[in-house]
């Protein structure tokens, strides 16, 4: 039977005074306007403490508070963070204190090297695949593989056999070079590669056994890493497949030898989120245990913020 046209009765409808109802907007987490030339500090203290505005804050605290408690603030890194230029504020943070070890990928190696080799990377794909130049500049793939191979003969990892590779080459650009700097600095850095994705497997002097052996190492120093980060940081910074694969593994044998890392804070940082980075290293390897974010941004602008914002935190103690 159908049912009849009849308006719902609101008369007896029952209300609260607004005061008394939970709201999750409140003035006084409400911005303020930002003082002409005013710090970089007074700039954050002026975002809203509401969503991503609030992550940031948080993420800057827990990165603060790392560095001074000696906690870790481990960072992974993806190609794309060295081909838009943002080498020189790494580096200024390693010197700083805010890196307590780097993960990274093939790609980024490669990036990284060339820039300190000759101060330019990342060629144009579309101009030169058609030719059958894509991946073909001679020192890239000679000396890197040549690195690997040799480093890992000796019992290296990948990233101890990188950073030692640019380390003796003393290359004119080494100051925007990474690799170079976690040399100087005696920063570990570990490399983690999948075969085929890198160009340097395409030369004639990659071996798979070096480059298998190398990351497998490095994965279990990685490991390692991240067992230190009890109220510690972990930031993924531009991978969204690799880095967060293996940071799920290195956090599941972390567990299973006893090691809670209570109180990690797990933060992805891309300009868009990924499945892997939101699942593997902002949710799961936190819950019930410590925090995790998701910052949506552009690197060349997220990465110089936060790296400023944990500046000046860390130099007015306001952490």
């Amino acid at each position: 039977m159908p049912f009849p046209y009849e308006e719902f009765d609101l008369s007896d409808i029952k209300t609260y005074p607004l005061k008394a109802r939970a709201s999750k907007a409140r003035s006084e987490d409400f911005a303020r306007a930002a003082a002409p030339a005013g710090s970089i500090g007074a700039f954050v203290d002026a975002l809203p403490n509401i969503q991503a505005a609030a992550d940031f804050k948080a993420v800057v605290r827990s990165v603060v508070a790392a560095k001074r408690t000696g906690a870790g603030v481990v960072w992974g890194i993806g190609a794309h963070v060295i081909k838009t230029g943002l080498g020189p504020v790494l580096i200024d943070l390693m010197e700083r204190g805010f890196v307590s070890a780097i993960a990274t990928n093939g790609a980024t190696v490669i990036h990284d090297f060339e820039v300190a080799l000759v101060g330019a990377t990342s060629e144009d794909v579309d101009e030169a695949l058609g030719p059958g130049r894509f991946g073909m500049a001679e020192e890239t793939g000679r000396l890197l593989n040549g690195a690997i191979n040799d480093g890992v003969a000796a019992g290296l990892g990948i990233g101890q056999s990188v950073t030692r590779l640019v380390a003796s080459k003393q290359p004119q650009h080494a100051r925007s070079s990474i690799l170079a700097a976690a040399a100087r600095l005696e920063i570990p850095v570990t490399v983690h590669v999948a075969i085929g994705t890198d160009i340097i497997h395409m030369h004639p002097a990659a071996s798979g056994a070096a480059i298998g052996e190398g990351s497998l190492r490095d994965f279990r120093y990685f490991v390692s890493n991240v067992a230190r980060l009890e109220r510690g940081v972990y930031l993924n910074c531009g991978s969204a497949v690799v880095l967060p694969e293996v940071f799920l593994k290195a956090v599941a044998l972390a567990r299973n030898r006893g090691l809670a890392l209570s109180g990690l804070t797990a933060v992805d940082l891309d300009f868009v989120r990924h499945y892997r980075p939101q699942t593997n290293v902002v949710t799961r390897p936190t819950a019930g245990t410590g925090r995790g974010f998701s910052l949506v941004g552009h690197h060349e602008i997220m990465i110089p913020l936060l790296a400023a914002a944990v500046i000046d935190a860390d130099a007015r103690g306001s952490a």
